[in-house]
């Protein structure tokens, strides 16, 4: 029975072995029809978006450009009862979250600053709210417990009517 096994283990082990190597077929290249009739997607140039909100008489207009996770942009609350305001956007996005220095003149004055955070959707965006820095009163005292319900909301909105909010 051991012989059986290994004439036929041997047999097997010389058809293979005497196989001729086959060349390959050369292909021919084919254009890639997706990749020439799909438009090129830019990925470095920076994307814009603009937001608008309203709550009661109150408007948020927001229009951010995202360059490879650098933010800039511009911001302004109209406000029904109260001072206006309208200021500068800059800061850097962490994962879905927009962390923001809003420096902006109100109530006649420039030069203020405040950190604002935001929670960026596909939808828009959801401010975060949470207890500020006693000492400066304009960062937030703790990152980790900032709340993103309850705060303003903001949707997408056109470009075009957010720029002329803005001027």
């Amino acid at each position: 029975m051991k012989k059986v096994i290994l004439l036929g283990a041997l047999s097997f082990f010389l058809m293979n072995c005497s196989k001729k190597a086959e060349a390959p077929v050369a292909e021919t290249a084919q254009p890639d029809t997706a990749a020439t009739t799909e438009k090129t997607i830019d990925t470095l140039t920076a994307k814009s978006f603009c937001y608008i909100g309203v709550t009661g008489k109150d408007t948020v207009f927001v229009s951010i450009d995202d360059n490879l996770g650098t933010i800039t942009g511009k911001m302004a609350t109209k406000n029904s009862e109260k001072d206006s305001n309208k200021g500068e956007l800059s800061g850097f996005k962490s994962g879905d979250t927009l962390k923001l220095t809003y420096e902006f003149a109100s109530e006649g004055k420039t030069g203020n600053k405040n950190d604002i955070y935001f929670l960026q959707t596909k939808d828009g965006l959801s401010e975060g709210i949470g207890d500020r820095d006693p000492e400066t009163g304009t960062k937030y005292a703790n990152e980790n417990k900032i709340k993103y319900t309850g705060g303003r909301t903001l949707k997408l909105a056109d470009c075009n009517m957010v720029t002329k909010a803005l001027q």
